[in-house]
């Protein structure tokens, strides 16, 4: 067995390069007309084709839905974040008015309290200016 194996080997070495070239070039073109014909032959292949294009379609169609959420996903969101930051501006604005009211409510009670008293003060001054004489 081992004689047989040499044997080939050895006539394997013996070809020469352009007898090489000539059974690939061969072994190609039988491989690339066997190719050709399995595409030609396939009845199924056209269906398999037109599933796969179908397929994409579907996936793509999936993809662009998926997109499309996330868009209205993120303008809620946005949408949301300005609410929340006119209704923080707003409670904001509504508390400066308060404590502004109250300063003047506070401003005013005191300029009243002042007046009273240089009006009892005053009165005082004229009752005793009367009874003096």
């Amino acid at each position: 067995m081992s004689n047989t194996w040499s044997r080939d080997l050895r006539a394997i070495k013996k070809t020469e390069l352009a007898e090489r070239r000539g059974t690939a070039t061969e072994a190609k073109a039988a491989l690339l007309q066997a190719y050709r014909a399995a595409q030609k032959a396939s009845p199924e292949r056209e269906a398999r084709q037109q599933e796969r294009i179908r397929i994409a379609e579907a996936r793509e169609a999936r993809q662009t839905a998926r997109e499309q959420a996330k868009l209205e996903e993120q303008a809620r969101l946005e949408a949301e974040t300005r609410e929340r930051e006119a209704a923080l501006a707003k409670a904001a604005t509504a508390e400066a008015d308060a404590r502004e009211r109250a300063e003047n409510q506070r401003i005013t009670r005191v300029l009243d309290d002042e007046a009273m008293r240089k009006a009892m003060r005053d009165q005082r001054y004229a009752a005793r200016k009367a009874r003096r004489g």
